[in-house]
C-alpha cells in the first residue's frame, strides 16, 4: 500500500499528471473497497436474518439479485414454471429473493393470498415501480391508502358495481354490434386480439366515460403501457422516455375534456348525473372532494386496467373454445336459447347476462390457465410474522396467481381445461385473476359484461377457426398472443 501512495505523491507533484494519478489510485482501490463493503453488508445481513429468521432463499448478485432470471421467465410467460416453482420445490411456499434492487419475499397458496391481500393498509401497502407510478399517476387509487383509497374507490364503484352497470348494458351491446359491422363484416381474416383491444378501449372511453375516441388515441395509450415496467430513465430513445411523452399528450387531452365538461355541468348545459363515471368524478371535483389531478390519474389508470387485460381474456376465451369443440357446443346452445327469446334488433338485458352461466365458467377457466396478471407487489409497512418467518419492514412481498391456479391442492388436474370445475365451490383466494381484498379489481363486473356480451354476438353471427392453433403467449409487460391471434371468419346464415 505504501508504494501506491508513493506513486501518487510523485505523480500529483506534476499539475499535468495529478488527475491521472487520482484515477489510477482509485481504479486500484475501488474494487478492494467495494469487496470489503459488500462482505461487511452481507455479513451484517446474514446476522440480521439469522436473528429474525427470514424465509429461506437466495438473494443472487448484489443489487440486481435475480432480476434477470425473473424478467427472462416473465417475457416467455413462464414465470411460474421457470422462476417460482423451482424455488418452491427447493425452499418451500415462502421464499426470499432480490428483484429490481429490493429484497423480496414470494408467497404461494390461497392462505398466503388471503393473509396478504386482506391485510392491505394494516401490514402491507401497494408497491409499484417508480416508472409505473409516474405513468399511471401518483393520485390514482393505485397509490392511495386508507381512507382516501376507500373514498375514491367508492366514487368509482358507483359506476362499476353491478347496479351501476345495469344501464350500461344497452350501450355495450350497441358498441359490440357497431364494432362487428365496421371491423368484421366483409372480412375473411382478422386479428382477434387487436380487434378486442380496439373494442374494449372504445367501450371504456365512450360507454363509461362519455369521451369520443379520436384516431390515434389507442396508439398513444399503448406507448405509455410499454414503459410501465421499464427503468425510469428519462433519456431520449428509452421506453420510459417515449412513454412519458405519450403520458403528457394524454394528460393534455384529458385536462381539456375535464375542464370543458366542468363548464357544461356548472353552466347547466349538462345534467349533473348522466350516468357517466367522468361526470361523477367531475361533480366530486366541483364539490371540492376530488382534485383535478385525481380525476385525470384515475381515468388513465381505469383505461389501462379495463381494456388491456380484458382484451387478453376475451382472445384466450375464443382460443379455448376453438380448441375444445364440446365446450363450444354448450356455449353456442346457451346463446342460441337466449337469442330465440329476443325480438330482432332487441338488445340484451342484465337478466339475459345472468343466463350465461356456462359461458362465464368457460371464461373463468380460461383466466385460471391464462391469468391477465401474474400477481402484484406489496411492501411490508411493519415486521410481519408469517408461517414461522419474519418478513422485515420495508421488504417487498409478491403474491402470484399461478401459485394457486396451477396447484393440484386447489384445482384437480390443474393443467387441463375443465370449465365445469366452477360448478363446485373452491377455497377463498384460490382463484384470483382480479386480485382480492380492498384492492380487488374495481372493473371486475365491467370485464365480465364485456366478455359475455362479445361472446354472445360473435358465436351467434360467426363461425371461426384459429390460423395458429399453437400460438405462444409472450409478455411485454402484460401477456398477449405472439401473432395477435389471427382467425378466419365466416358469417352465419340465420
Amino acid at each position: 500500500m505504501s508504494s501506491i501512495f508513493s506513486l501518487s505523491m510523485n505523480l500529483t507533484s506534476s499539475p499535468m499528471l495529478g488527475d491521472i494519478a487520482y484515477f489510477i489510485l482509485w481504479g486500484m482501490l475501488f474494487p478492494l473497497l467495494a469487496m470489503v463493503s459488500f462482505n461487511f453488508l452481507r455479513h451484517k445481513q446474514c446476522c440480521y436474518e439469522e436473528k429474525r429468521k427470514v424465509p429461506p432463499g437466495e438473494m443472487g448478485f448484489p443489487l440486481i439479485g435475480e432480476t434477470m432470471e425473473f424478467f427472462n421467465a416473465q417475457r416467455r410467460n413462464q414465470l411460474f414454471e421457470k422462476f417460482v416453482h423451482p424455488r418452491v420445490v427447493k425452499h418451500g411456499k415462502v421464499f426470499k429473493t432480490r428483484i429490481m434492487g429490493s429484497p423480496t419475499v414470494i408467497v404461494n397458496g390461497a392462505e398466503a393470498n388471503k393473509f396478504l391481500l386482506s391485510n392491505e393498509f394494516k401490514l402491507v401497502k401497494s408497491s409499484w415501480p417508480s416508472s409505473s407510478v409516474q405513468l399511471m399517476g401518483s393520485d390514482s387509487i393505485m397509490e392511495k391508502d386508507g381512507e382516501r383509497h376507500r373514498f375514491l374507490r367508492g366514487v368509482i364503484g358507483t359506476s362499476l358495481g353491478y347496479v351501476g352497470l345495469e344501464p350500461l348494458v344497452p350501450r355495450l351491446c350497441n358498441s359490440v354490434i357497431f364494432h362487428l359491422a365496421k371491423h368484421w363484416q366483409g372480412q375473411e381474416k382478422i386479428s382477434l386480439y387487436r380487434s378486442t383491444k380496439v373494442l374494449t378501449f372504445s367501450i371504456v372511453f365512450e360507454c363509461l366515460l362519455g369521451i369520443n375516441v379520436e384516431p390515434g388515441m389507442l396508439d398513444i395509450f399503448e406507448r405509455v403501457l410499454e414503459g410501465v415496467f421499464s427503468p425510469a430513465i428519462m433519456c431520449p430513445g428509452t421506453k420510459f422516455w417515449r412513454a412519458k411523452k405519450a403520458r403528457m399528450e394524454i394528460e393534455k387531452m384529458l385536462v381539456k375534456v375535464v375542464r370543458e365538461k366542468r363548464k357544461e355541468i356548472e353552466g347547466g348545459l349538462q345534467r349533473e348525473q348522466d350516468g357517466m363515471l367522468l361526470s361523477k368524478l367531475i361533480c366530486g371535483m366541483i364539490q371540492g372532494e376530488i382534485s383535478e389531478k385525481e380525476v385525470i390519474d384515475n381515468v388513465v389508470l381505469l383505461v389501462f386496467a379495463a381494456h388491456d387485460t380484458t382484451s387478453f381474456a376475451v382472445a384466450m376465451t375464443f382460443k379455448m373454445l376453438a380448441k375444445h369443440p364440446d365446450c363450444y357446443g354448450k356455449v353456442l346452445q346457451e346463446h342460441v336459447a337466449i337469442r330465440r327469446n329476443k325480438r330482432w334488433g332487441e338488445n340484451l338485458t342484465l337478466e339475459d347476462i345472468k343466463k350465461m352461466k356456462y359461458t362465464w365458467q368457460v371464461a373463468r377457466e380460461t383466466m385460471r390457465l391464462f391469468p391477465p396478471i401474474f400477481g402484484s407487489f406489496r411492501k411490508a409497512i411493519t415486521d410481519i410474522e408469517y408461517e414461522g418467518f419474519t418478513i422485515p419492514k420495508g421488504w417487498k412481498v409478491l403474491w402470484t396467481t399461478y401459485g394457486t391456479h396451477f396447484n393440484e391442492e386447489y384445482f384437480k388436474d390443474p393443467m387441463s381445461f375443465n370449465p365445469s370445475r366452477f360448478d363446485e365451490g373452491m377455497p377463498q383466494y384460490a382463484f384470483v385473476p382480479f386480485g382480492g381484498g380492498p384492492r380487488v379489481c374495481a372493473g371486475y363486473q365491467l370485464a365480465k359484461l364485456n366478455i359475455l356480451i362479445f361472446v354472445h354476438y360473435v358465436v351467434t353471427q360467426y363461425e371461426w377457426f384459429l390460423l395458429h392453433p399453437d400460438e405462444s403467449i409472450t409478455m411485454d409487460p402484460l401477456p398477449f398472443p405472439s401473432f395477435g391471434m389471427p382467425i378466419k371468419i365466416f358469417p352465419k346464415h340465420t
